[in-house]
């Protein structure tokens, strides 16, 4: 070959080696697309649903065979938290890894009473301003498809390369719209999409947080016939059809990547947006009779009923499933998913990988807030902020703000005249006996910790 090149023109040995480079390149695109190795990932997200309830969380009634048997196969975080005990705000922090007050998505509107798709606008673009895991997995080719909750705009403003959401607010667009079909009325979007990057060999993200079991309650009358009992009161029975009726719908994707032959490269997560439960189980409060909606102390709430959350990481053949008893935050999801894609992540990322073993033992504590649910002061959160708290070890402290909050929702924290609670949640999970007089000094240094923590963040 060499001696062939000595007797050619220079002009078409510079042609030949061109063509080379091309084909070598042409060959290096192609080797490199058809080798994109990287997991697809797959984010369940359930709403309405309080830490309790599941089967491998011990629940004596609700079944949710499919989510158990994923707990089998999970890193499993049975004290998950979330930075928010309200679905927008808690989507928020989930997806940019930042705290509500750092990304301005307190609640769920700027003022739910008056002008609402307006006064969204500019809270909405502020808030895309700041990186999420979303767009940074596209933007590394990953493709993406978004299906039932999501509040900021369309699936498209959400840096989605697919979904169902389209945020008109002509069109009645707000918090799913669409989208919130999803599982209620079948699978087919999220299946159609996951067929579609299989046949482009692209890695994808999926997006499936429905509408469940979040109210309206109207599962299908074989589930509410199961739960229903004598002694057992209309809302809880439905409410607990509707936990298994998700569950159902978390086994027909799963099965899904079955097969496609696609679960050994699939990295599964699962969360809850915050918690919930039946108004009747605290028909004995007092309190109660002001709010006539879900059980005080649970949705936009700070109380465990509101913020925890069982989270799982499943990644067959490279996260050994293991019960942990390490903390995990919604904050975690980008700089796990960051650390398994091998995509950027941001440096002022407050959460941690949860696949590094080592940073969840060096972490001690994790907070979190409660603002006003309809209220938000665009330039100014803390301006309706009713809560901080942290949870360290066995203890808990909730400190209490009074922040503007003009709608019917301030009744869900109106009766909570006291400035600092304590609990210890080991023996009393359900914060039944408020120790904060009783332990004066741990009180004072948690709340040391928190105010701290709020300022540096």
């Amino acid at each position: 070959m060499r001696q062939c090149l000595t007797h050619m023109p220079e002009r078409i040995i510079l042609k030949i080696k061109r063509l080379l480079l091309i084909s070598l390149a042409i060959l290096c695109v192609a080797t490199s697309a058809s080798a994109d190795e990287r997991p697809n990932i797959v984010l369940i997200l359930s709403d309405d649903q309080a830490w309790t309830d599941y089967g491998f969380m011990g629940h004596p009634e609700i079944q949710t065979p499919h989510l158990d048997r994923l707990a089998q196969q999970s890193l499993l975080f049975k004290r998950g938290y979330v930075a928010a005990p309200l679905c927008r705000p808690s989507l928020a922090s989930l997806v940019t890894g930042l705290y509500p007050f750092q990304h301005g998505i307190t609640g769920n509107d700027v003022d739910g009473k008056n002008n609402r798709a307006a006064l969204d606008v500019p809270m909405r673009e502020a808030f895309h301003s700041h990186p999420s895991f979303i767009k940074t997995l596209v933007a590394s080719g990953y493709l993406a498809h978004q299906s039932g909750k999501w509040w900021e705009g369309s699936w498209k403003d959400g840096g989605f390369t697919h979904g169902m959401t389209h945020g008109d607010p002509i069109r009645r667009g707000r918090h799913g719209d669409a989208g919130l079909t999803i599982g209620r009325k079948g699978m087919q979007p999220v299946t159609d999409f996951i067929d579609v990057a299989v046949a482009d060999e692209k890695p994808f993200f999926v997006w499936y947080a429905p509408f469940l079991p979040h109210t309206p309650h109207n599962p299908p009358q074989r589930l509410l016939h199961k739960y229903t009992k004598p002694d057992r009161a209309a809302d809880v029975a439905k409410y607990y059809a509707m936990c298994d009726w998700f569950d159902e719908t978390c086994g027909e994707l799963l099965g899904y990547l079955d097969e496609k032959k696609i679960a050994d490269n699939t990295i599964v997560i699962y969360i809850c947006d915050n918690g919930w439960a039946a108004p009747s189980t605290n028909a004995d409060d007092p309190n109660q009779k002001l709010w006539k909606g879900f059980a005080q102390r649970s949705k936009s709430s700070p109380y465990e009923n509101g913020i925890r959350t069982p989270i799982m990481v499943s990644w067959p053949g490279r996260v050994k499933p293991e019960n942990v008893k390490d903390f995990a935050h919604a904050i975690d999801l980008f700089p796990t998913i960051a650390a398994a894609t091998g995509v950027d992540v941001p440096g002022n990322l407050p959460g941690i990988s949860l696949l590094d073993s080592e940073a969840r033992k060096a972490r001690k504590r994790v907070f979190g807030v409660c603002n006003s649910t309809h209220n938000i002061t665009l330039g100014n959160p803390d301006d309706t902020l009713q809560y901080l708290w942290c949870v360290e070890d066995k203890w808990k402290l909730l400190v209490r703000y009074d922040g503007k909050d003009t709608t019917k929702y301030h009744n869900l924290h109106v009766w909570d005249k006291v400035p600092v609670r304590l609990f210890n949640l080991t023996e009393d999970p359900h914060e039944k006996h408020d120790l904060a007089d009783k332990y004066p000094e741990i009180v004072a240094r948690m709340k040391t910790q928190i105010e701290g923590w709020h300022s540096h963040e």
